[in-house]
């Protein structure tokens, strides 16, 4: 498809008032296309994946045939990285066919309930009644009849004890396709990487997207980091949560959770105080984790901030070299994240790394992409440093998207040694090649908020 006139736009420029002479202006980008128009691009991007990621991952797997099966409200979680943009729900019951031809043929695609999905789809209706939708028996009965036909050696379904991609068939679903497999049921397989894999696996085409939602994010969190949304002494830091989820949806866009802001700050509160509604003060250390959801992609973004003491022009030198601290982990954990390595090998080599070079962190890293907490390995949990069984087993990809999602913990002088928790997040994107760089770029130094008229030093 032809590339959108969207991505040319100019950027916005806002002016805002921060203490730091680098700050002046602060770039929006412009936002996104129309919804009507976001459909097109992104059954384009449906289109390139049913045509060009799941017929190898299908050979790859070993599968000759794969079968979602859901009903409305009650979706399997890989059902909406298959059907077009328009779709909101399973109609009735919706089971979709994916049949493997072989290279010269392709994969072909049958949905047996629901619409052709703007094209993606062959669509069945009921073959005694004309025009009338396939619906019970009726439903199961042809089922049966197309897989007599194409004897596959394989049926693939999406059940699994480990991964929550790859176990949208409901329990119901299962009994009554079980009854209308038949014979059938002994070439049964489970599709549980089949199903991570084709989630995992991004086309080129959306690459600029989502560039542009990661620079939006950077922009909005700089806002909010800024005297637009904060008055030291006034304001709180649900406010600027708040501030953060009224501005992303006027944008057009949602939140996949509500945006967190926190604060550590000089004797006093700590990374572990609770998430509750604190006054934001001059000498505060900021943070804030943001994950924004728009054109069907999700973004997970932690930034740090400080609000200045009157005569500050940067937070005092002990913040700044922890957030040198937090980038240096970035760096080991992104020169290791490299296809064909399980997420619990990145992990251990990394925190290996870490150590030898006396950083005190943790590492809790997961892929992203149609989902914020996305299908693909996983990097450690933040309570889980030692690796975890199942869902960090799963190899690393060629042209898959990670969240870069960490903390380490340094003693800042000006706080008397108290230690300071830096935790950032932000997306990396590794493209056919293997090779890994930023989505769109990490923050290096903080965002800063300006004091009050008269603030005590």
């Amino acid at each position: 498809m032809a590339r959108h006139p969207y991505v040319m736009l100019p950027l916005v420029l806002i002016a805002v008032s921060t203490a730091a002479s680098h700050a002046a202006a602060l770039e929006t980008p412009a936002p996104l296309p129309p919804l009507r128009e976001q459909v097109p691009i992104r059954l384009g991007w449906q289109q390139a994946r049913l045509e060009r990621v799941l017929p190898a991952l299908m050979r790859r797997h070993g599968v000759a045939m794969w079968l979602v099966v859901c009903r409305e409200h009650n979706e399997d979680p890989v059902f909406f990285s298959l059907v077009s943009p328009m779709t909101e729900s399973a109609r009735r019951r919706t089971i979709l066919l994916f049949h493997d031809r072989g290279p010269a043929a392709g994969v072909e695609r049958i949905a047996l309930g629901g619409g052709a999905q703007g094209g993606l789809f062959q669509a069945l209706r009921d073959p005694e009644v004309k025009g009338r939708e396939l619906l019970g028996a009726t439903q199961w009965a042809l089922l049966r009849s197309l897989i007599d036909e194409r004897a596959p050696a394989t049926i693939a379904l999406d059940i699994s004890h480990t991964h929550a991609f790859a176990d949208g068939l409901s329990a119901g679903e299962r009994e009554q396709l079980e009854a209308a497999l038949g014979p059938w049921n002994a070439r049964v397989v489970r599709a549980e990487n089949l199903v991570i894999d084709y989630i995992a696996t991004r086309v080129p085409e959306m690459v600029p997207y989502y560039r542009h939602l990661q620079r939006t994010a950077h922009a909005l969190i700089a806002r909010a980091f800024s005297s637009e949304a904060i008055t030291p002494g006034v304001t709180t830091t649900e406010d600027v949560g708040w501030w953060l989820r009224d501005r992303i949806e006027e944008m057009g866009m949602e939140v996949w959770f509500h945006p967190d802001v926190s604060v550590q700050r000089r004797g006093g509160l700590g990374a572990d105080a609770e998430r509750e509604a604190v006054v934001i003060r001059p000498g505060d250390h900021l943070h804030t984790d943001v994950g924004i959801l728009a054109m069907g992609l999700a973004t997970d973004t932690q930034h740090v901030g400080y609000v200045l003491r009157e005569g500050e022009r940067d937070a005092p030198e002990g913040l700044r070299r922890a957030l040198k601290a937090s980038n240096r982990l970035q760096d080991l954990l992104l020169e290791r994240l490299r296809p064909g390595r399980t997420g619990n090998a990145v992990l251990a080599d990394t925190l290996a790394a870490m150590r030898a070079e006396g950083i005190d962190g943790s590492v809790y890293a997961h892929a992203i992409g149609d989902h914020g907490h996305g299908a693909g390995p996983i990097v450690g949990l933040y309570d889980h440093q030692e690796g975890v069984p199942g869902r960090g087993d799963l190899l690393v990809l060629p042209s898959t998207w990670y969240s870069i999602e960490l903390q380490a913990t340094s003693p800042v002088p000006e706080w008397e040694g108290q230690p300071l928790r830096s935790a950032q997040e932000e997306e990396a994107l590794i493209d056919a090649g293997g090779r890994v760089a930023w989505a769109f770029e990490r923050q290096t130094r903080y965002h800063l908020v300006a004091p009050p008229a008269g603030a005590p030093r």
